[in-house]
């Protein structure tokens, strides 16, 4: 086999392999921003949720603070 062949090969060859592990390693850093990502989005949806829960608290304390003080006068 002609050298000038056998280095055409082993370039091509090794051309496909760093291309393939590009791919690969840029696959597996998206996967993990993705995750990240989906993790902050949960936080937030987490949050959001006890939010209103919350002001109702604030309600209710509010209304006896009302109440006590109310009392505190007579």
């Amino acid at each position: 086999m002609n050298n000038e062949i056998m280095v055409a090969f082993v370039s091509v060859l090794g051309t496909i392999l760093g291309s393939f592990g590009g791919i690969l390693t840029s696959s597996k850093l998206t996967s993990y921003r993705l995750e990240k990502l989906e993790q902050k989005v949960d936080k937030h949806n987490n949050f959001a949720e006890r939010m209103p829960v919350i002001e109702e608290q604030i309600k209710v304390i509010n209304h006896r603070i009302d109440d006590l003080e109310r009392e505190n006068e007579i």
